[in-house]
């Protein structure tokens, strides 16, 4: 899947930022730029791509 960030600009000035295709906090790297141009954050809302590294990572620190 290819990485890809929607931002989407209401008919009241308000937006949104959704990133797709991002796994753990890629997404928040990848869209930092975006929200610090466009001012204080709201919500966030995390997606299941979001948790799927953090639970990878923390089974490997387990094994070592």
């Amino acid at each position: 899947m290819s990485k890809t960030i929607e931002i989407i600009v209401t008919a009241k000035g308000e937006t949104a930022i959704t990133t797709k295709g991002f796994t753990g906090s890629s997404c928040r790297d990848a869209s930092k730029f975006i929200e610090q141009a466009l001012g204080q954050r709201l919500d966030e809302h995390l997606t299941p791509e979001f948790h799927q590294t953090a639970v990878t990572e923390q089974q490997q620190q387990q094994r070592s």
